[in-house]
């Protein structure tokens, strides 16, 4: 089994972020989709660290609006990687939207604004649970070999590091 480049998975991250931070067109292939995802988690579980030790959520919904944006373009062409229609990432993308905003006013204000929307929070939550599993189901796909509508097959991309 190959070493993984740990370089060439922070590389494809940084690359995703700043090259395609709104990229929606084309296709990705899984392995550089999951190592994306894996460098996002570790993102956030970071931020929500450091946001519950000092700030109290304020640094994690930062992250996680920053993220949204990049991640959502990598699911939909994630998705159309595998020959689906990838609009209803948007879907995914606004309620997250919403749901973030929740979450950094409730850390701005903390009691009151969970008192007057706690319900909201709730609600939205569940509904971001539902469509993200979801998503992570149409991600886990195969993707067509060959052309399909939305462009060639992605080059290959493995996190591991090069062979001399």
């Amino acid at each position: 089994m190959d070493q993984i480049d740990a370089n060439k998975v922070w590389q494809n991250f940084m690359d995703t972020v700043t090259n395609h931070y709104m990229d929606f067109s084309g296709r990705v292939g899984r392995s550089q989709f999951w190592f994306f995802v894996l460098v996002c988690v570790g993102i956030e579980i970071i931020a929500a660290i450091i946001s519950s030790i000092f700030i109290g959520g304020l640094i994690s919904s930062l992250v996680g609006l920053a993220l949204l944006l990049p991640t959502g373009g990598m699911a939909a062409r994630r998705i159309q990687d595998t020959g689906r229609n990838a609009q209803f990432v948007w879907i995914w993308i606004l309620i997250s939207a919403v749901f973030q905003l929740i979450s950094l006013m409730g850390s701005l204000s903390l009691l009151y604004f969970f008192l007057m929307f706690g319900w909201l929070y709730s609600l939205i939550s569940l509904v971001v649970l539902v469509v993200s599993i979801a998503i992570i189901y149409f991600c886990a796909q195969l993707g067509t070999p060959g052309d399909n509508a939305y462009g060639p097959p992605p080059a290959p991309w493995t996190p591991g590091a090069v062979k001399p």
